[in-house]
């Protein structure tokens, strides 16, 4: 789907259908007016009618219109406008999308004019790309011919229009990094509903070799025997149940364009690509969404593959460790005790507390490349979701800048964060009789905080700030699936950092 400016009126624009607004309280915005004037009275009978209240959620076609060039005008209902925000403009994007009709190649929104409050045009016009791009995803790719539910209209619109009275850069900039943000969060989103039998760690590395060779970054794929020599005996003691290999994925975005590779951010995904707890295994039911245990490290793929479109000057680098977790007469046992490539020592109380083990390496690793900021995105706990649930992503820093710029970009994107305690206090709950280390603190006592304070431990020193992204990287039940979340966040976080 293209998404691009047309600076046209709408009862001239030449396209399959024009969206234009209908508020609850305030009625028609502009562009209907001027449709209803050139039609001689369209909108009116609709509204006076009762087809269309203008109630948010709701959207009727009218056909044919005298003096109007398009074959369709659509009337969307945004509801009122004092409650109009984010979230109700992306919604009605998303319900003009899907409710234009069969046979809409072309669609052109008069978006400009459902002012959201506190936002500027150019936001709009990223968001608008974004929801279009939301409602038009599938993820359908493992169904066979036969059963894939794709209709006539899998493929429309194709091309949708901001439509726009006159030419604006700032417009068509947005538009662009819309795209690009789309882009990386579609690519979030399919490795996230892939399954574990298919997106496995090496089906991760060959993404990343990909994304290299498309953005002209570099790509390094460690392999057991370069893991091992790195001393990473965390991460590897997460993989030994499994007879897939794992890969320590690096992928180096160079976008400063000064000599060396200098003051990166660097950027560390969790990438379990099943969970089954090991040896502490975890319960049957719902198992099946923890092929999701790897949206950390989606995310991070997806937002590098957002800045190669966009090419900040900025230096990032993206570090995935990717592993299974499954039990077998070699996996690790509660009460092992492993060493870190950080040197401390680790005694293992829970092996479903696994994300913090591959994590904990890779932050080290993260540290030779002198980073001017690390940030980590994992889904690590169900007790941030109990905490924050589907709505925010919980973040976790001591450095009130970083957190500062991370909340800032969340607000600006709308995928936003909110901000978790991070006390030498609760390090009490960390403490091993055996071991430098123990890997979880007391059940149910400030889980997602624990695992916080255990990551840390291995940031001493370093600009970081964690991600626990458990109850936004993907939803279950009916509507199970990865979100692309939060790839908006982490791509805004870098373009701010870019200047």
């Amino acid at each position: 789907m293209d998404c691009t400016t047309k600076t046209a009126n709408p009862e001239s624009c030449k396209a399959d259908c024009i969206a234009v607004g209908i508020f609850e309280d305030l009625g028609p915005t502009d562009s209907a007016k001027r449709i209803d004037e050139a039609s001689g009275g369209a909108v009116r009978a609709a509204l006076r009618s009762g087809d269309m209240t203008g109630k948010r959620g709701t959207l009727i076609v009218l056909r044919s219109l005298a003096k109007v060039t398009s074959p369709r005008i659509a009337l969307v209902g945004l509801g009122k406008s004092t409650d109009f925000g984010d979230k109700a403009y992306a919604e009605a994007i998303a319900a003009t999308v899907r409710g234009c009709g069969a046979g809409v190649a072309t669609l052109a929104i008069a978006a400009s004019e459902w002012a959201v409050r506190d936002r500027g045009l150019p936001w709009a016009a990223r968001a608008l790309v974004l929801a279009a791009r939301a409602a038009r995803f599938r993820t359908d790719e493992l169904k066979s011919r036969a059963g894939n539910g794709k209709g006539d209209d899998a493929k429309n619109p194709a091309r949708i229009h901001w439509l726009h009275a006159k030419a604006d850069r700032a417009i068509d900039r947005a538009l662009r990094e819309g795209a690009a943000i789309a882009d990386g969060m579609e690519l979030a989103k399919r490795l996230g509903n892939l399954p574990g039998n298919v997106c496995t760690p090496d089906y991760l590395a060959g993404e990343a070799r990909k994304i290299a060779r498309q953005g002209g970054m570099t790509a390094q794929i460690l392999d057991r025997r370069g893991i091992e020599r790195l001393g990473m005996g965390s991460f590897l003691s997460v993989t030994r149940g499994s007879e897939q290999p794992p890969r320590l994925i690096v992928l180096r975005y160079h976008g400063d364009g000064k000599p060396g590779f200098a003051n990166p951010i660097a950027l560390v995904g969790k990438g379990i690509t099943f969970d089954s707890g090991g040896i502490s295994l975890k319960p049957g039911a719902a198992m099946d969404e923890m092929k999701f245990d790897m949206c950390g490290a989606a995310s991070v793929l997806g937002t590098m593959r957002a800045i190669a479109e966009l090419k900040p000057k900025i230096n990032v680098v993206a570090i995935v460790p990717a592993c299974e977790n499954l039990p077998s007469g070699k996996a690790s046992k509660p009460g092992d005790i492993v060493t870190s490539m950080s040197g401390q020592t680790i005694e293992i109380l829970n092996t479903d507390a696994e994300g913090r083990l591959i994590l904990c390496d890779a932050l080290t690793y993260a540290q030779r490349f002198k980073p001017a900021a690390i940030v980590d995105v994992a889904t690590l706990t169900g007790a941030c979701v109990v905490a924050l649930g589907n709505i925010h992503s919980g973040l976790f820093s001591k450095d009130e800048e970083l957190a500062g710029e991370l909340l800032a970009a969340g607000r600006e994107a709308a995928d936003s964060a909110w901000r978790m305690p991070l006390d030498d206090d609760y390090q009490e709950q960390l403490k091993s009789n055996f071991a430098d280390i123990a890997n979880i603190g007391q059940p149910g006592n400030a889980g997602s905080v624990t695992a916080a304070c255990f990551l840390a431990r291995f940031t001493k020193g370093q600009r970081w700030a964690h991600l626990d992204i458990a109850g936004t990287a993907y939803r279950g039940g009916a509507a199970k699936g990865a979100t692309g979340r939060p790839v908006p966040l982490l791509t805004q976080f870098l373009l701010a950092r870019a200047g």
